[in-house]
């Protein structure tokens, strides 16, 4: 099974169970890093979550888990907030952050930059458009390397 199963797999068993605590999954993600696999599962709430939440859906999760053991590799399961700065990839990451100030990376140069922050205007269709200081810019999610919310302190 691909990384990309068991993500997919993994929020499907995890929806419910963030459902019944009261929040809601924003992003799961698998990945390996030095010789450990981390299956990571972002949950998020209006307001914010906090620890007792990440706690409530990591034990109910991880019984879960062990019951569909469809993850052949040891793992550890971690259940955070996605953050202040949260990467944006999907499209419901998008239409939360609508309003929002973002930082746009793209893989091209776009008029002599890669480089963009401005307000989430609008997401639609994969193409979203950000209100800057020099006007409206739309990309299409395929020209984005990164995108994430900006941290402002």
């Amino acid at each position: 099974m691909a990384k990309n199963d068991y993500e997919a797999r993994t929020e499907k068993l995890a929806e419910p169970i963030a459902e019944d605590a009261g929040v809601r999954i924003y992003d799961v993600e698998y990945v390996k890093e030095g010789s450990d696999y981390y299956l990571r599962v972002f949950i998020d709430k209006d307001g914010g979550v906090n620890i007792d939440d990440c706690e409530n859906v990591s034990r109910s999760l991880s019984d879960a888990m062990d019951r569909e053991d469809f993850i052949a590799d040891p793992y550890i399961l971690e259940v955070s907030s996605p953050g202040l700065g949260r990467t944006l990839k999907k499209e419901r990451h998008f239409m939360y952050s609508l309003g929002e100030e973002v930082q746009i990376k793209t893989f091209k140069p776009v008029d002599g930059k890669k480089e963009f922050v401005g307000i989430l205007k609008s997401y639609e269709s994969g193409t979203l458009t950000l209100q800057t200081d020099d006007g409206d810019i739309s990309f299409t999610q395929d020209m984005i390397a990164k995108a994430n919310l900006t941290i402002d302190f």
